[in-house]
């Protein structure tokens, strides 16, 4: 039981025998450095209920706590604050129950419960991953791993944007510059190859517009009329006419992005149980729509297209489905939502890993399915973030200005290796495990680095400044843990659960407090989809633990039984570190 389950029921029944008055809730919070005290129990929500001074209220119930409860020991009163004092024996106690719990923090998932369907990275295939997929990638794999470990079952998914305009782009291109290459003749990953072609579709693209221009043409006409375009256009609608030869290339440059991405996934570490394809959805979703005619959700307009107002609900009215016949974007993610849930029949809610440009759609998406009358369309969750910039702006696809996933994880494993050469941290290694180590140093500080920072907050990146053995960095984090580890193999003894050890040190003390937190951490993280609340989290625990290396002895302690429980504790650190970069796809190196 944590300090708040422990202390609120015994702070219950002070209120009732002091003052005769029932109480629901106790408000608690994190005691200020500047006071004594492990918890704070805030004292002014009683003065609603009960007349009198705070001080002599927090007093009365902390000189009760002090006679009644075996936790506390002792306690003082700051204006309306009860600062309340908590014994060593309930902290050696807890940490004896937590030193050999291998899955502490983690909650297993409830038999029958409603599993949690998570989406993310969701590319398109006419181009590589980029700077602002890596970013998807890793809130989408870290939210689903946090949630998992608060006790849900969880999906991870994505949906392959692999038809339209944009695809054909590539494909035409290919067609008309490309000479048959393939990614064997070239070495290149199929993604790349296939995203050069985008960006000569767009070069050529602009200069036919420039010769129309010439001609006498508006900028608005040359790019109806640049015969690229045109045949651009022709090749989707051959495409959704079903044409041998189109099919034929559509699903031979596909299968070189699908393969360029596996590769990409796999080096950064994230995966998946389930693809859904646009060019199998795309037409999802249109059978809703009688549905929600028949419900009167959805109207008719007199031309034939159909429409939902919601405009009673503060948002705008929305198309469905043209006049034409054909879905919009809005049905298919109605109809691919409605089929994940026929496909896993036990989903309860879904989280869409989306930038916040989609904040609107997502709004509209949702009330639609509530609308509908589905029940797990209560718990949707639009995991919404910023995007990420580079000190030189945005990035641009067309123009082939975006920095490339792979090219990205590459300079962080050289700028890795660059500064631990600098650093002289590498000596005895052979070169095999210095190319191992650069490689998780360098993932580890790109993934620590996006994840640290609030998902709805902007990202400026930039990556020497993420590759810092010092301060909020992922190779600080990695360090500690390896520096423990070195202590754990020069322990020439058994680490067995002690007694007692006396009167525990103060930063002993604030070490087990600071562990105490993980598992609300986890929970906290997974009820906000924030990695950035476990990052944080682990961050203070080093500097906690740092803090506690600078200030006792552990190895040299003469008396034995402290000696092994600092290693004890040390081990549990670590434990914990590994446990949370775990939960941030982050790996730990056990020497460094």
């Amino acid at each position: 039981m944590t300090l708040p389950q422990i202390l609120t029921p015994q702070i219950q029944k002070a209120v009732q025998v002091i003052f005769d008055i029932t109480i629901e809730k106790v408000e608690f919070q994190v005691t200020r450095k500047d006071f004594e005290g492990d918890i704070t129990m805030v004292i002014f929500p009683l003065l609603k209920i009960i007349k009198g001074n705070p001080v002599e209220i927090g007093t009365k119930i902390g000189e009760y706590l002090t006679a009644n409860v075996a936790e506390v020991q002792k306690f003082n009163v700051v204006a309306g604050f009860l600062n309340i004092v908590i014994s060593d024996d309930y902290y050696f106690k807890f940490f004896n129950e937590i030193m050999n719990n291998e899955s502490y923090g983690f909650v297993s998932a409830v038999a029958n419960e409603k599993a949690i369907m998570v989406e993310y990275s969701s590319p398109n295939t006419n181009k590589p991953l980029h700077l602002g997929h890596v970013r998807n990638n890793l809130l989408g794999y870290s939210v689903a791993e946090i949630i998992k470990a608060s006790g849900k079952k969880v999906y991870k998914t994505q949906i392959i944007n692999d038809r339209g305009i944009h695809i054909c782009k590539s494909m035409l291109a290919w067609q008309k510059f490309g000479n048959n290459e393939t990614p064997e003749s070239t070495g290149l990953k199929g993604d790349k190859l296939v995203g050069n072609y985008y960006v000569k579709f767009d070069q050529a693209y602009k200069v036919q517009i420039a010769e129309l221009v010439a001609q006498g043409k508006t900028e608005e006409e040359a790019k109806k009329q640049a015969p690229i375009i045109q045949e651009a256009q022709q090749m989707l609608l051959d495409w959704e006419a079903g044409k041998p030869e189109v099919l034929a290339l559509w699903n031979t440059m596909n299968q070189w992005v699908y393969e360029g991405f596996a590769q990409t996934y796999k080096n950064l570490g994230v995966n998946f149980d389930s693809y859904y394809y646009e060019s199998n959805t795309y037409l999802l979703g249109k059978e809703v729509v009688q549905l929600g005619l028949e419900k009167g959700i959805f109207e008719k307009d007199p031309d034939g297209s159909v429409w939902i107002d919601l405009t009673s609900d503060g948002l705008d009215r929305k198309i469905v489905l043209r006049s034409d016949g054909t879905a919009v974007y809005m049905t298919q993610d109605i109809g691919t939502a409605i089929q994940r849930v026929k496909d896993f029949t036990d989903i309860g809610g879904m989280v869409y890993t989306v930038g916040n440009e989609q904040d609107y759609h997502f709004k509209v998406l949702f009330l639609i399915l509530k609308k509908l009358g589905f029940d797990w369309a209560e718990n949707l969750f639009h995991l919404s973030y910023g995007m990420v910039e580079l000190p030189s702006g945005k990035m641009k696809s067309r123009e082939g200005t975006v920095v490339d996933a792979d090219d990205l994880m590459i300079e962080m494993t050289e700028t890795a290796g660059k500064i631990a050469s600098e650093l002289g941290k590498l000596e005895g290694y052979s070169n095999e495990e210095k190319a191992k180590l650069y490689n998780m140093i360098g993932l580890g500080a790109l993934k620590y680095y996006v994840l640290k920072v609030d998902p709805k907050k902007q990202i400026l990146f930039n990556p020497e400044e993420s590759v810092d053995f010092a301060g909020n960095t992922g190779p600080f984090i990695q360090y500690t843990y390896a520096r423990i580890q070195s202590i754990l193999r020069k322990a020439d003894f058994e680490i067995e659960a002690q007694n007692s050890v006396g009167e525990l040190h103060p930063k002993e003390k604030e070490l087990i407090k600071q562990l105490e937190l993980y598992p609300e951490v986890i929970q906290n993280a997974a009820h906000h989809h924030s990695p950035a609340l476990v990052a944080n989290y682990t961050y203070d625990l080093v500097k906690e633990y740092n803090s506690f290396y600078q200030s006792v002895s552990i190895l040299g302690e003469e008396n034995l039984t402290k000696k092994v429980f600092r290693v004890q504790l040390s081990q549990k650190v670590s434990e914990v570190i590994k446990s949370a970069f775990f939960l941030l796809g982050i790996e730990v190196p056990e020497r460094m």
